[in-house]
């Protein structure tokens, strides 16, 4: 039965249809959104980039104003000589004309930096900077570390300057300095929505903010602030000349910014011409306000299309669903009665009329596959199985060495010997052991680096002849101490070249050589070399025949299988890992060969065959070297270099 929380087909089918149409709906709304955020923040950019400007042009010109009326008021009469009453009067009425730019004025004595004057108190206005009063017009910003911190805080926002300029006497003597403490920016901070002039921000071309909203930040250097590389960027951008907008934070608790900057030359002259650079600051939600009212429109837009999307959701589900519920009564009756029940062919829609053919198909494919899938099942266990008596096949062979290495040492460690032949016999006996010992290790690091992918060869020009010589003149004294004839007809003359590693060449050739000797107790070992054109390419084949055991052709297969062996007790008897076959068949396959075994049944002898594609040489070799080749291998075919007791590779070797 289906289960009560599962939704019907109608209802997926319309929920579907409706997911494929509202992310359409949505993806409109979201690129008509962005596009008229884009454009507002374009909008707003624009507008502070021109309001940077405007303020930097201001800053400079009250700048400007205040130097020049500082210089106007050092050349009147009633400053250079005028008593001090009038020039208290003086500077009193300057003050208030000046109210709105100047603070503070006053007069120092220049030889005792008295105060002859002012309009403030009795409190130097340049006590911070004792080398400020000099015979020159001087410029100064006031930081909150040189003035009282404790005050309004739209007073500590603005910016603070003190001005400073010598007045001479009429004889042209320095008296006095005239000093005017400025304050502009005299802004307050806007809270109206949408206002896009900003806030005003001045850093000084070394990092220091030297006017800011927030009143804590004048003094701070860029560098100390979270957003310190997009500052330093509108710095380096402002000198440059460039006026932009760039987004940037002060704090990680604050919210983002839009600002605009210009840059104005520094009136305060330090050596090298300094500047200014002028921000115009404002929140991206409020440079954003008016995106509110078009977020509103797109959402009721949205909610229409999709009502109407739903409706035509319904229609279509309806159209759809019956013929998908015929098939589903077909389903559910072929599992209730077990039974193949007629496969509907009514349906109006010929997609549903294919998938129902598909579907009895697909029963017919399960059912094989099912099949497949258990004797997979099958084969794996016996795998797993045929390991299992391997590794206890195999740990048997490795005790075994063991026991006799030991064994040979501790007598001849315990002084157990009647003589040092005797001695040197236990000795030679465990060097032999340990290196069938060796051996048997090999094989097992050689099968796990199959099993891991990383066996690999070297693969180069081989001499398939001059390689095989030098196997059979390592192999002809085991086959001559078991009594074997060794036949080795008539090797071809030409140059036999292969590409292939010579060494894992050589370790497949000893192993199977080893084999047919070991396997094989009377007889004759047979090794032949033949070359065969096969779909236009060349290749050798290099079959070694024996006369021994034999195989069981149902077992043959086993053979090249890792971690099997054939199961018989004429062959257990010869011992070894059973790995041999495994590992040549892989390190010939790397080589772009193949290897195959055949065996007519029990005690008929074996044939291994390993066949390599040729290299052909003949139009790259020149006419003396293939002639020096071939006189080589005809000297190898009637003087090979084996022992002293060894016959000709050309004859059959008999015993003794």
């Amino acid at each position: 039965m289906a289960n009560q929380r599962q939704s019907s087909f109608r209802r997926i089918l319309v929920s579907k249809i409706l997911l494929l149409s509202v992310p359409v709906l949505l993806i409109g709304e979201i690129v008509a959104y962005q596009k008229a955020r884009y454009s507002l923040l374009e909008t707003a950019r624009q507008n502070l980039t021109a309001s940077a400007v405007l303020k930097g042009e201001k800053i400079a010109d009250a700048i400007a104003a205040l130097k020049a009326n500082l210089l106007t008021a050092t050349q009147t009469q009633v400053i250079q000589s005028g008593t001090l009453t009038q020039k208290e009067e003086f500077i009193n009425q300057l003050a208030q004309q000046q109210a709105r730019q100047i603070e503070c004025i006053q007069l120092v004595d220049s030889n005792s930096d008295q105060i002859s004057a002012s309009t403030c108190g009795e409190e130097p206005l340049n006590q911070s900077n004792p080398d400020f009063s000099s015979n020159r017009l001087e410029v100064k910003v006031l930081l909150p570390s040189n003035f009282n911190t404790t005050g309004n805080r739209d007073e500590q926002s603005k910016l603070k300057l003190l001005l400073s300029a010598p007045v001479y006497d009429r004889v042209g003597q320095w008296r006095y300095n005239l000093v005017f403490k400025s304050a502009l920016l005299r802004e307050k901070i806007k809270n109206k929505p949408g206002l896009l002039t900003g806030s005003t921000v001045v850093i000084a071309e070394n990092g220091i903010i030297l006017a800011h909203p927030i009143a804590s930040r004048i003094g701070s250097n860029i560098a100390q602030h979270i957003d310190a590389s997009r500052l330093q960027m509108i710095v380096r951008n402002a000198i440059a000349g460039k006026q932009d907008t760039l987004h940037l934070f002060f704090d990680k608790q604050g919210e983002e910014l839009l600002a605009g900057y210009t840059a104005i030359d520094s009136p305060i002259i330090q050596g090298k011409q300094q500047k200014w650079v002028i921000l115009a600051v404002t929140g991206l939600d409020n440079a954003l306000y008016d995106l509110g009212q078009i977020k509103l429109i797109l959402v009721v837009l949205t909610v229409g299309l999709i009502a109407a999307s739903v409706l035509a959701s319904l229609y279509l589900a309806r159209c759809l669903a019956l013929p998908v519920e015929e098939l589903r009564d077909y389903a559910l009756n072929l599992h209730s009665y077990h039974s193949t029940v007629p496969v509907p062919h009514n349906l109006k829609i010929r997609e549903f009329n294919q998938l129902a053919q598909a579907l009895d198909q697909m029963l017919e494919r399960l059912k094989a596959w099912a099949e497949e899938v258990e004797i997979a099942w099958k084969e794996a266990k016996n795998a797993n199985q045929s390991k299992s008596q391997f590794l206890a096949a195999t740990s048997h062979e490795l005790r075994n060495p063991l026991h006799i290495i030991i064994n040979c040492i501790r007598l001849v460690r315990d002084d157990l010997c009647d003589n040092r032949e005797e001695e040197l016999e236990f000795l030679k006996r465990a060097d032999e052991t340990a290196i069938h010992l060796l051996g048997i290790i090999n094989e097992l690091l050689d099968i796990s680096k199959i099993e891991a992918g990383k066996l690999s060869v070297s693969l180069e020009p081989v001499d398939l002849q001059k390689l095989l010589k030098e196997v059979i003149n390592l192999q002809s004294v085991n086959i001559q101490q078991k009594g074997l004839q060794l036949n080795i007809p008539q090797q071809m003359s030409e140059l036999i070249l292969v590409n292939a590693d010579p060494a894992k060449l050589k370790q497949v050739l000893i192993n199977i050589i080893g084999n047919a000797t070991k396997f094989t107790d009377e007889g004759s070992i047979t090794i032949t070399t033949e070359i065969q054109q096969i779909d236009s390419k060349s290749q050798v084949i290099v079959s070694v025949q024996d006369t021994g055991v034999g195989i069981d052709p149902t077992q043959q297969q086993k053979l090249f299988r890792p971690f099997v062996m054939v199961d018989d007790g004429s062959t257990r008897k010869f011992g070894g890992t059973g790995l041999g076959l495994a590992i040549s068949r892989n390190l010939i396959e790397l080589m772009g060969g193949r290897i195959t075994l055949e065996s007519r049944g029990i005690n008929q002898g074996t044939t291994v065959s390993i066949i390599l594609p040729l290299i052909d040489t003949r139009q790259e070799t020149t006419e003396n070297e293939d002639n020096g080749k071939v006189g080589e291998l005809n000297s190898v075919n009637q003087k090979p270099e084996l022992s002293t007791d060894l016959c000709s590779v050309q004859q059959v070797c008999h015993p003794g």
